[in-house]
Order: C-alpha cells, then structure tokens, then sequence
C-alpha cells in the first residue's frame, strides 16, 4: 500500500488543528467563558413584532396594493387624462404578484399547521 506525502502532511495539519481546539476548548472550560455561550438570550417583547401583527401587516399591504390597481383602473375606464394604460397594468400585475405570494405563505401556513397537528404528543 502506497502512502502519498501530501496525504499524510494534510493529515498531520488536521491533527494539529484539532489539538490546538482541543487545548483551546479546554483553557475556555477553566476559564469559565463557556457559561456566557450557554446562558439563553433574553429577548425583549418591544424588539420584534409578534406574528399575527406581521401577518396583518402584510395581508393590509396586499389589500392596499389591490385598492391602488382598482383605483387607478376606474379612473382610466373613466377617462382620466393623468392615467395611462402602462401605470394601469403594472400596478394590475403588482397586485395580483401580492396576492399570489400571499396565497402560496397561507397555503405554506396552512400545511405547516396540518402537520404540526399529525405529530404525536
């Protein structure tokens, strides 16, 4: 069996390395600055929103993008001058992109939730 030198110094380097973890690991162990790694993180309530005003934020947002695509639709069906039919589909096509994707998040939601309710407790 033939044994490659760059096979064995790569080797040799990988047992350094670990070593050198290994003596490192073991300083922070007595050193006792694991014990800030293993305290859970507090997280304030006032940082992050909470899910059901995230998922109300963006169905208003799609509602919203819909109200301004039907808007400007009328006001061109109506004859308005300042509308023109490229602002009318782009702002159509915005909509209906929105709420695509917010059907594919609740269809997302939806299995998530159906899968969650199979587990065995």
């Amino acid at each position: 069996m033939e044994v490659r030198s760059d096979i064995t110094q790569v080797l040799s380097q990988m047992r350094q390395m670990r070593s050198q973890v290994q003596e490192q690991s073991k300083q922070s162990v007595e050193l006792g600055q694991l014990g800030e790694i293993n305290k859970p993180r507090e997280v304030q309530k006032d940082d992050a929103p909470e899910f059901s005003q995230l998922l109300k934020m963006a169905v208003d947002q799609v509602n919203e993008t819909q109200m301004q695509a039907s808007s400007l639709a009328t006001a061109y069906e109506k004859g308005d001058p300042s509308v023109d039919i490229p602002e009318v589909m782009i702002a159509a096509q915005k909509a209906s992109v929105a709420f695509q994707a917010m059907t594919q998040v609740r269809n997302k939601l939806i299995s998530a939730y159906e899968e969650i309710m199979k587990m065995p407790i």
